[in-house]
Formats: C-alpha cells, sequence, structure tokens
C-alpha cells in the first residue's frame, strides 16, 4: 500500500472507531480507556485511534485478571478497508483527527491544581560514579550494574562493544521505533520545589501531564530526524495496576504483528525513589544550563527461568543508546540495571526499560529528559545507518 492510502485510511480508521467501537465498548463492557496511538513517516503525523476495555463479568474475574487486554481493538485496524471517498481525500502532512481521551476518562485520576502541604522534604542530587566491583564503566560513557549471576563485568564489557544485533534501515516510512507506556499513569511534581503533599499519589489519567508527554517529546526528536515511530498512549495501568503488564504486552504483540518492520521497543517509566525517612529524591543533571531528570535504562538477565532467551541483544543496545546518550549529555544516566527483571523483553531484540527521573522530579525537568533522549537515540539509529552504508560502499 502507498502513503497516500494509508494515510486515507488511518482517517477512516478513527471514523470506524467512533461509529462501532465506542457502542460496543458502552453495551458490553464497563470501562473504556480511550488513548491515542501515533504513527509518524517521515513529515507526516499519522494517528491511529484506539481503545482499551475492561470486562466485567458477573463474577468481577477476579480483581487481578482485570484489563489483562481484553482488547476491543488494538490501533491496529485493516487499513487496506478506508471506503472509496477517503482513498480520494488528497494526502494532507498534519495529524489526522482520531478518538482523543474523553474529559471523563481526564478527569479520572485529575492532575491537581494546587499541592499545599508540605508532608516531606524533596532531596535533589545527582547520581554520579560508583566504584563499587558490581559496577563497570562503559568505553563511550555510562556504566552498568551487573546483578547477574551468569557474566562477568569482563565479559558484558565484551558484549557491549559489540554492534547492535538488529538493522535500523528507514524503509517506506515503515515505523522503526514503539514508544510505549505500561504505567501510563506516572506522574511527576508540578514544580521544582522542595517538599511534596502526600495526597499526590503522582498519578494522573491526563495525558499531558504524564509520562506520555515524556514519550512525546521523544517522538518530536524522532520525527525531526525523520525517523518513523508509533506512540501508543493506551492507559495500560487504569483501572487496573497489577494488570497492566498483561495489558501492555497484548498491545506490544499486536503492533509487532501489523508492523514488522518495528526493530526498537522502549517502555517510557517514571521511577519511585524514596528513603525510609520519608525523603523523596529528585535525581537531576544538568546540560546546557538546563536540569533535566536522570534516566536509568533497565535491561534484564535471565537464569532460564525468565523466558528471555536474548537479553544479552537486548543489553547489547541498552549499552548502546547509554553510551550514546552520556557522549552527548554527560550525567545524564544513571548505570543501566542488568538484572533479572522481565518486563515483556522477550518481544524484540530491541526491548528496553527507562525510568525518566522519579516522583520527586517535576515534569519540567522529566519533559527536557524526553528530548534528550529522543535525539540521543536519533543520533544513535542515524549514526548506526551511516556506518552500515560506509561498510557497504567498501
Amino acid at each position: 500500500m502507498n502513503m497516500d492510502r494509508r494515510k486515507t485510511a488511518l482517517r477512516s480508521a478513527g471514523v470506524i472507531m467512533g461509529l462501532i467501537v465506542l457502542p460496543l465498548g458502552i453495551w458490553g463492557f464497563s470501562f473504556a480507556a480511550p488513548a491515542l496511538s501515533r504513527v509518524t513517516a517521515s513529515s507526516a503525523a499519522l494517528t491511529l485511534g484506539a481503545q482499551h476495555f475492561t470486562a466485567d463479568s458477573a463474577a468481577d474475574k477476579q480483581a487481578d485478571m482485570m484489563l489483562i487486554g481484553a482488547p476491543v481493538s488494538l490501533g491496529c485496524f485493516d487499513l487496506e478497508a478506508a471506503p472509496q471517498e477517503y482513498q480520494q481525500l488528497p494526502a494532507a502532512s498534519v495529524e489526522i483527527p482520531s478518538a482523543k481521551p474523553s474529559p471523563e476518562v481526564i478527569a479520572a485520576i485529575p492532575y491537581p491544581d494546587r499541592l499545599d502541604s508540605s508532608d516531606g522534604p524533596i532531596l535533589k542530587l545527582n547520581f554520579g560514579h560508583y566504584d563499587d566491583d558490581i559496577y563497570f564503566d562503559l568505553d563511550g560513557g555510562g556504566q552498568v550494574r551487573n546483578g547477574s549471576d551468569e557474566h562477568t563485568n569482563a565479559e558484558l564489557t565484551a558484549e557491549s562493544r559489540k554492534p547492535l544485533p538488529f538493522d535500523t534501515d528507514i524503509t517506506d516510512g515503515e515505523p522503526l521505533v514503539l514508544i510505549y507506556h505500561t504505567h501510563t499513569t506516572e506522574s511527576y511534581e508540578p514544580s521544582d520545589r522542595s517538599f511534596y503533599d502526600a495526597s499526590f499519589q503522582s498519578r494522573t489519567t491526563d495525558p499531558e501531564k504524564s509520562v506520555v508527554a515524556v514519550g512525546d517529546r521523544i517522538c518530536e526528536q524522532l520525527e525531526a530526524a525523520g525517523i518513523p515511530y508509533i506512540h501508543d498512549t493506551l492507559l495500560h495501568d487504569y483501572v487496573s495496576y497489577n494488570g497492566a503488564y498483561d495489558s501492555s504486552r497484548a498491545t506490544v504483540k499486536e503492533l509487532l504483528a501489523q508492523y514488522p518492520s518495528i526493530k526498537i521497543a522502549l517502555d517510557i517509566h517514571r521511577d519511585g525513589l524514596q528513603r525510609e525517612d520519608g525523603t523523596r529524591l529528585s535525581p537531576v543533571a544538568e546540560i546546557d544550563g538546563r536540569e533535566a531528570a536522570q534516566i536509568m535504562i533497565i535491561s534484564g538477565c535471565d537464569d532460564g527461568t525468565l523466558g528471555l532467551p536474548h537479553y544479552i541483544e537486548n543489553f547489547r543496545f541498552a549499552c548502546a543508546l547509554q553510551q550514546q546518550l552520556e557522549g552527548s549529555f554527560p550525567t545524564l544516566t544513571r548505570p543501566i540495571l542488568f538484572d533479572y527483571r522481565h518486563y515483556n523483553q522477550d518481544l524484540t531484540t530491541g526491548s528496553l526499560l527507562i525510568e525518566m527521573g522519579s516522583h520527586g522530579n517535576c515534569l519540567e525537568q522529566a519533559l527536557y529528559s524526553g528530548e534528550l533522549v529522543g535525539k540521543g537515540l536519533a543520533q544513535l539509529i542515524l549514526n548506526n545507518n551511516k556506518s552500515k552504508s560506509n561498510e557497504n560502499k567498501k
């Protein structure tokens, strides 16, 4: 299918979703969490409307089973099914209207207007260099915290020097990167300050105040570099937090099946760093005179029981991204956490989880980090493609 037909088909998908999917959600499910999945190709920003529903049976299917997928649609519409009248519309490099989160969904966990109570301190700090034996330095900058029993630091250092385990070619505008959020409602302090109000649980369904907004900043830099992406903004952790990873897994698998061109899948989160005395931590780095929330890449490893057969490929990608970010923006990163974690990282060899600051950071710091991570990721991809191109010319 050519790009014009894809654009017009996506327009049709938004209409179909509104006419068919929403009535089904009202009739057959107890709660709908509308969201927006974005695909960009070249200079065009295309959007896919999407819905996630929670089944509500008589027995409630047990609380821990709520929102384990139950997808009516994951934004993966049949793009060939667009009515003829839409296929004839002229191409436009603008965002195509689709379902947005409703006012009711945005208000479900509102972002507070005021937070005046001083219930505990926020401590601003920078996680610097570590000298413990479980840490080792990467050649291009940054560190790794080795929490595995299977690999020595020397073995992992050797792996970090290997090339990316996947191609990053940009072909026909097909998406290369997937940005998504398992804990979609994670949020930040409204301003840079020295105290927190305990009434705010650092969560919101408002996508302009949550990690979704940080993901948008990453995607803006990918788009500026001409790298096609999908931004999945489904509310995977609302109304059931416990089912979030099952929900995001269903979405990612569906998108990977629909778009096999995707090589990189980044699950963007917000950390929660708090001391026993109640002090919340705000990890920051000063980059070009501005404060950015420090980030941490998590790359899971496996002792043979976690179902991550290709975890070492993910680790190689983590090291490449870490070195790119530290080389461009020194002190932005905390050490890579290489430990026994799953986080659905079996789905691609470019799967990572990134903690963008903590609940002590303010939104502005996190948004700036999103911009920097987007620039670093885009540069890594472009550098890799340039290197491959030069090799082919030899």
